[in-house]
């Protein structure tokens, strides 16, 4: 499965913005999906997964309240709804995919750059 992120961009603090991620060459619905950042100067981390049944959610800390992740089998694509950002959300997000609920993720999608910005 190929992935593409899209729909960074600059937003105010306080502001929302929702990131997609389309997949292609294979349906998403048997692929557990999450999102993950990188800040300049710092290390990849974990923001948010969604298991293959499209309902169990999981989210980093700084996540919890304040993003949502969802899953679209009929668009083949995944969501982040993120809100009440803040300047030290800014980074590149992307998308990864795998076959199974657990263990690595496979499959990659290059980021999408969001900056919190007054």
């Amino acid at each position: 499965v190929q992935l593409q992120a899209s729909g960074g961009g600059l937003v105010q603090p306080g502001g929302s913005l929702r990131p997609s991620c389309a997949a292609s060459g294979r349906s998403i619905s048997d692929y557990a999906m999450a999102w993950f950042r990188q800040a300049p100067g710092k290390e990849r981390e974990f923001v948010a997964s969604i298991r293959r049944d499209g309902i169990n959610k999981f989210y980093a800390d700084f996540a919890k309240g304040r993003f949502t992740i969802s899953k679209d089998n009929a668009k083949n694509s995944v969501y982040l709804q993120m809100s009440s950002l803040r300047p030290e959300d800014t980074a590149a997000y992307s998308c990864a995919g795998r076959r199974r609920d657990g263990g690595s993720w496979d499959y990659w999608g290059q980021g999408t750059l969001v900056t919190v910005s007054s």
